[in-house]
């Protein structure tokens, strides 16, 4: 009996395979199908990161563009307040009633905190018309501005061409006619992608301007 399981054995050996063979074999099939989902899901990752960029991107135009018509549409305040209000490097505050429901002239505010920028909308309220501080209302507009130590927002007098110098800061409001915000935002493409792109967009006061066009 146990030379005929002898035979048996070697007979198997020689036809098929060992269980040494066989674990060799579950070895290279699992590091393959490894190999597969790991590219599989780089290229859906990637997909995703693609999309996201092309979302950001979007946004930032979308964004920009809102503001470049609500800079146009810069009013004299509800309360009596000169329509631009602080002209700093990362942070910009003025009154507008482009778009707004009502009649109601609001304070737009917009600034860079991180890498996001931010509008913060008061409407005023009361009787005479105010605008309290504590009615912000903030939302994060624009996501992936890529850290800079530069300036958001740049202001122009009466005598922009296009390529004049922006006036250096701190800025005489009074002496503002064109507003220009200029942003770097992250690509994104890739999760370890650092790279931006700018985008820049600009609009003259039309309720200040003097010698500049629409």
């Amino acid at each position: 009996m146990e030379q005929e399981a002898r035979k048996n054995f070697i007979h198997l050996s020689g036809s098929g395979f060992t269980i040494i063979e066989l674990i060799i074999s579950m070895v290279i099939f699992s590091f393959l199908i490894i190999l597969v989902a790991t590219a599989l899901n780089d290229v859906f990752s990637n997909s995703s990161q693609q999309l996201l960029s092309l979302s950001n991107i979007d946004q930032a135009r979308s964004t920009l563009s809102v503001f470049a018509s609500e800079i146009r549409d810069a009013t004299t305040g509800s309360d009596g307040s000169y329509p631009l209000n602080q002209a700093g490097d990362s942070q910009i505050i003025f009154y507008s009633n482009f778009n707004t429901s009502n009649s109601a002239v609001e304070r737009i505010r917009y600034y860079v905190s991180g890498n996001v920028l931010y509008k913060g909308v008061i409407v005023p309220a009361g009787s005479p018309l105010s605008y309290n501080p504590g009615l912000e209302i903030v939302k994060p507009v624009i996501s992936g501005v890529a850290s800079s130590s530069s300036s958001i927002f740049y202001y122009y007098d009466g005598n922009y061409n296009g390529n004049t110098s922006s006036l250096s800061q701190p800025v005489n409001i009074n002496q503002v006619r064109f507003v220009k915000i200029s942003l770097m935002i992250l690509n994104q493409i890739t999760a370890k992608d650092t790279s931006s792109f700018p985008i820049s967009v600009g609009a003259a006061i039309r309720s200040v301007k003097d010698n500049l066009g629409n």
